[in-house]
């Protein structure tokens, strides 16, 4: 089976993108970090990233979904980001790289449990907030930098998704999955 990976600064458009691939057939992989985002949130934490064990939760859960059994006859998976984003995160926010994400980075960088190939999804010019989204274009713009960083230092190779239609990025990625 082949996993491939969707990442992009938050505001990019990956969420729709990744609805888009499923309405196409292909089992998507949901990112962890707005599920643990919600669940820290829930007892009215404004910045969650400054709980205890924010980024191990994240990698922890990501380890988790990626590990769940699929059927047999899938032959390609995507997934909404990595623990490489999750390095880009820990590294925007200042946040160390906790034991576990760097086990969890050199487990699936060794172990290759993710194509080579990574789509990167552009930002599309601005941000829309939601509950877990609250970060501006222009902070959205210098993480977009860290998950280029991250994911070129693993040695993947990013397949530039540009701003556009959905059509477009959508038949663009359907297009390598295919290949």
């Amino acid at each position: 089976m082949r996993r491939h990976i969707i990442t992009g600064a938050p505001g990019a458009g990956k969420t729709t993108i990744l609805a888009a691939l499923r309405d196409r057939g292909y089992a998507v992989v949901e990112e962890a970090a707005t599920d643990v985002n919600l669940r820290l949130r829930a007892p009215g934490r404004d910045e969650v990233w400054r709980v205890p064990g924010f980024i191990d939760a994240i990698t922890l859960l990501q380890r988790e979904r990626e590990q769940r059994p699929v059927p047999p006859a899938t032959a390609v998976q995507v997934f909404d980001r990595s623990p490489i984003c999750t390095l880009a995160l820990a590294r925007y926010l200042g946040l160390p790289v906790t034991p576990v994400l760097a086990g969890e980075v050199d487990r699936v960088t060794a172990e290759g449990t993710y194509q080579r190939r990574v789509f990167f999804v552009r930002l599309l010019g601005f941000v829309t907030p939601t509950a877990v989204r609250r970060i501006t274009f222009e902070q959205s713009v210098a993480f977009e930098r860290f998950h280029e960083q991250a994911y070129r230092e693993h040695g993947f190779e990013l397949v530039d998704v540009p701003a556009g239609t959905l059509a477009d990025r959508v038949d663009l990625i359907d297009g390598w999955l295919r290949s």
